[in-house]
C-alpha cells in the first residue's frame, strides 16, 4: 500500500455557503464560524467576496486580520479591480491565498463572456500573473470545468500553473457530473499536464443531482489532493459538497482512500449546530452524520444487533463526530458548575458573562419543567449567544386571547431605552398575526412573514419550543429566533429578534 496522503480541507461556507438563500450572516456571525473552522481543523477558509459589497468586504479584513490557525481565502475574478479588492482585504492575514476564476466551458464563453479560447488564456495568464503579484498562494478555478472541453480544460489549467497557480482547482458548477466522469477529468490531468506536480489539484462540487459528495471524493481516488466544501453541506441552489460527510467518509474508509485530513471529527456536530443556529437552517433529521437521526437505532432486529455489538449496525461512535454518549439530565439544584461543565462537553466555551447569562435562563426554566436534557441547555446557550446583536426592543409582556367566534387579541409591552411601551390589537387571522401586527405598531417596523417553523428542543410534552421565522423588509430577508416552553412566547421573542435585526441595520 502507497503512503497515506494528507487531503486539504478547503472551506467555502462563508463565501458559497452563504449565498444560498437565506444563509447571509452579519460581521460578528462569520467571525465566530471562521473561528469555528479553525477549531475544526480545516486547512483553508474562503471568507468571501471581496469586492461583491463593502460588508464582504469588511468581513474577509477582519477575518483575515483576526484569524490565525488556517489560511484565509478570498475569491476574485480574472480582473484588475478584482484581484486587487482582495489582496487589500487579504493583506493582514497571516497565511493569505488570492482565488481566482474564469469560465471556461463553451456556454460560459458564449453565452457570459463572449470570449474565443485564446482570450480566456490570456485572462487567465493574466489574472494569475497579478495575483502572483501580491502572494505566493494562488489558487486558480476554470469555472465550469466539469462541462468544459479537455483538451482545452488542459490548456488552461498548465497555463494558469506556469503564471504560477500553486493549486487549481476543477469546479462542477452546475452538479452536472457523475462520479466515473468526474474522477476521470482528475486523471486525464494528472496524466496530460505536464506541470501538474508543481501544483494541488482541488475539487469544488454542487450537489444538483446529489452526487457532490461521491465526486469529490472520485476525484480523491484520482490524485486530487484538496477538497472545497461546507458544513452542512449549503450553498447555491442545492448546495456544495458536505465537510462532514466527505471526512468521515475518508477516515472511516481509510483502508480504501488511503487519505487523512487535520480536521479535530468531534467537533463536527458543535460546528453544525453553530451554523443551523447562526442562519435558521435546521439539518434534516436523517441528514449523515450530523443529523439527529444519524446514530438512532428503532427497528428490533437493529436494537438487539446493537445490544450484543455495536459494530453491528454502527460504522463510527458518535462521540467521534461530537454527539455526547449520555444525555445528563439536570434540575433546580444543579449548580452553575454543573451547568458550564455540561456546556463545555456540549462543544460550547462561554464567557463568564454569557454563563451567567444562560444559568439565569437555566433557573428559569427549571422552575417550569422538571428535568433539563441536552437539547435544553443547546437551546439556552444559543438562545443567548446567537441572538440578535442588540436589543433595541425587549419583551416586558404579552397577553394573547382567541378563540372559536371570537376576533384574536393580542397586548404586547416592549422596552426600549429604558421606557416601556404597549400595543394592543383585536385583528389578524390568528394569534400569531396579531403579535406581528401588535409589533409592527410597536416598532414602526413593516414585517412580512415568509417562512415561520417551531420545533421542540428535546422530546416530551413541556420541552422546550423553538421557533424560527423569516422576515421581509425593504427587499432584505432577516431571521429570528426564540425559544420558550410556551410556544407563542417563543414566536414573540422571534418577531423581535428579526426587527432588532432590522433595527440594527437600518442605523
Amino acid at each position: 500500500m502507497s503512503d497515506t496522503r494528507r487531503i486539504k480541507i478547503f472551506d467555502t461556507t462563508l463565501r458559497d455557503g452563504e449565498q444560498s438563500p437565506g444563509c447571509s450572516m452579519n460581521l460578528r456571525e462569520k467571525m465566530e464560524v471562521a473561528q469555528a473552522l479553525v477549531e475544526l481543523g480545516v486547512d483553508v477558509i474562503e471568507a468571501g467576496f471581496p469586492i461583491a459589497s463593502p460588508g464582504d468586504f469588511e468581513s474577509v479584513r477582519e477575518i483575515a486580520g483576526a484569524v490565525r490557525g488556517a489560511t484565509i481565502c478570498g475569491l476574485a475574478r480574472c480582473n484588475n479591480a478584482d484581484i486587487d479588492r482582495a489582496w487589500e482585504a487579504l493583506k493582514l492575514a497571516q497565511q493569505p491565498r488570492i482565488h481566482v476564476f474564469l469560465a471556461t466551458s463553451a456556454i460560459h464563453r458564449e453565452f457570459k463572456l463572449k470570449m474565443t479560447r485564446e482570450e480566456i488564456v490570456e485572462r487567465a495568464i493574466a489574472g494569475v500573473k497579478r495575483a502572483v503579484g501580491y502572494c505566493d498562494d494562488v489558487e486558480f478555478s476554470p469555472e465550469d470545468a466539469a462541462r468544459t472541453e479537455r483538451d482545452f480544460l488542459c490548456q488552461v489549467v498548465e497555463a494558469a500553473i506556469t503564471a504560477g497557480a500553486t493549486t487549481v482547482n476543477i469546479p462542477d458548477t452546475v452538479g452536472y457530473a457523475t462520479p466515473q466522469d468526474y474522477g476521470s477529468v482528475i486523471a486525464l490531468l494528472k496524466n496530460r499536464v505536464p506541470n501538474i506536480d508543481k501544483a494541488v489539484i482541488s475539487t469544488h462540487c454542487h450537489n444538483d443531482l446529489g452526487l457532490a459528495v461521491a465526486n469529490s471524493l472520485a476525484a480523491v481516488e484520482n490524485g486530487a489532493g484538496q477538497i472545497e466544501c461546507t458544513i452542512n453541506g449549503i450553498g447555491e441552489r442545492a448546495g456544495n459538497a458536505s465537510l462532514e460527510e466527505v471526512v468521515m467518509a475518508m477516515r472511516v474508509r481509510q483502508d480504501f482512500y488511503n487519505c487523512t485530513t487535520g480536521i479535530h471529527t468531534e467537533r463536527l456536530v458543535p460546528t453544525s449546530r453553530l451554523l443551523s443556529s447562526i442562519t435558521g437552517l435546521q439539518v434534516q433529521r436523517n441528514k449523515a452524520i450530523v443529523g439527529r437521526n444519524a446514530f438512532a437505532h428503532e427497528a428490533g432486529i437493529h436494537q438487539d444487533g446493537m445490544l450484543k455489538e455495536r459494530s453491528t449496525y454502527e460504522i463510527m461512535r458518535p462521540e467521534d463526530v461530537g454527539f455526547q454518549k449520555t444525555d445528563l439530565v439536570l434540575g433546580k439544584h444543579s449548580g452553575r458548575a454543573a451547568l458550564a461543565d455540561r456546556a463545555k462537553a456540549l462543544g460550547y466555551q462561554l464567557t463568564g458573562e454569557q454563563l451567567q447569562a444562560v444559568f439565569d435562563d437555566f433557573k428559569k426554566l427549571a422552575d417550569k419543567k422538571k428535568d433539563i436534557y441536552d437539547g435544553d441547555i443547546i437551546a439556552l446557550i444559543e438562545q443567548r449567544i446567537h441572538g440578535s446583536d442588540q436589543a433595541e426592543w425587549s419583551l416586558v409582556s404579552y397577553e394573547v386571547a382567541t378563540g372559536s367566534g371570537h376576533r384574536p387579541r393580542a397586548k404586547l409591552t416592549l422596552r426600549r431605552g429604558g421606557q416601556e411601551h404597549t400595543a394592543e390589537v383585536s385583528d389578524g387571522d390568528g394569534p400569531i398575526d396579531a403579535v406581528f401586527l401588535a409589533t409592527e405598531k410597536l416598532t414602526g417596523i413593516k414585517l412580512k412573514c415568509v417562512d415561520y417553523q417551531v420545533r421542540s428542543a428535546t422530546l416530551g410534552h413541556d420541552a422546550l419550543g423553538e421557533v424560527n421565522l423569516s422576515v421581509e423588509h425593504g427587499g432584505q430577508t432577516f431571521r429570528g429566533r426564540g425559544i420558550s416552553t410556551d410556544t407563542v412566547e417563543a414566536t414573540v421573542h422571534a418577531i423581535l429578534s428579526a426587527a432588532n435585526r432590522i433595527a440594527v441595520t437600518a442605523k
